[in-house]
């Protein structure tokens, strides 16, 4: 699957990220970047399925899990035509775009990480996942020590509100989780442990360990688990 010809890929990317380049090297990003990651979507299909029937591993060349390469530079200043780096979103079957409950692999030189959870929810989401954690605090307690601890290695990442948000106080118990603009848990890998003919394994198994925290939002939604 992942090879080092993939993170060789990658880092040449990054320093010639221009279209003549890609296009000299297309055949590479197929062989080297895109293969491997549709190969690992395929293959990761049953474990997948037995955490959850919900989430879906997709391995079309487009619209599928794996995020195109192609940044959308409408918006904003780097104005550089190709992501550096492989995202695939096993996304709930719910969901829409990157920002549904879903589990993630982000391979990239350097900066190689899996996470699961809700990514820059929309407000009425966020909301009703604040809402359930103040309805069932033990609940919430009990989940996030059992993902994000020492042990694990997952820790909450994302951006947090600087006041308490609308109806809760500074004083509430959760209230620097109720703060929380994502609730996404998030642990770094090594360039080896991509390479791992076990990544398929070894990814699952964390996925699995995430799993009662991406329940939990699903639940907020009223979505299957």
């Amino acid at each position: 699957m992942f090879n080092a010809r993939t993170f060789k890929f990658l880092k040449e990317l990054k320093q010639n990220n221009n279209r003549e380049w890609f296009q000299d090297n297309k055949q590479r990003y197929e062989d080297d970047v895109r293969t491997p990651a549709l190969d690992y979507i395929e293959t990761m299909g049953v474990p997948l399925g037995k955490i959850s029937p919900h989430f879906i591993a997709s391995a079309k060349k487009s619209g599928g899990s794996m995020m195109r390469i192609y940044r959308d530079i409408r918006f904003g200043k780097d104005k550089t035509p190709y992501k550096t780096n492989i995202g695939i979103q096993f996304r709930h079957a719910a969901g829409k775009d990157v920002h549904a409950p879903g589990f993630y692999l982000h391979v990239e030189p350097g900066d190689c990480f899996i996470a699961a959870g809700i990514y820059h929810p929309d407000t009425p989401t966020l909301g009703k996942v604040r809402l359930l954690m103040d309805e069932y605090p033990n609940e919430w307690k009990k989940i996030s020590r059992r993902v994000v601890s020492e042990k694990t290695g997952f820790t909450f990442h994302g951006d947090s509100l600087k006041r308490p948000p609308r109806g809760f106080s500074e004083d509430h118990p959760l209230i620097t989780d109720l703060k929380r603009k994502h609730f996404i848990a998030v642990k770094p890998l090594t360039q080896k442990q991509i390479m791992a003919n076990s990544i398929v394994k070894d990814t699952a198994a964390l996925f699995k360990t995430t799993a009662p925290l991406v329940e939990f939002v699903c639940n907020a939604c009223d979505q299957d688990f």
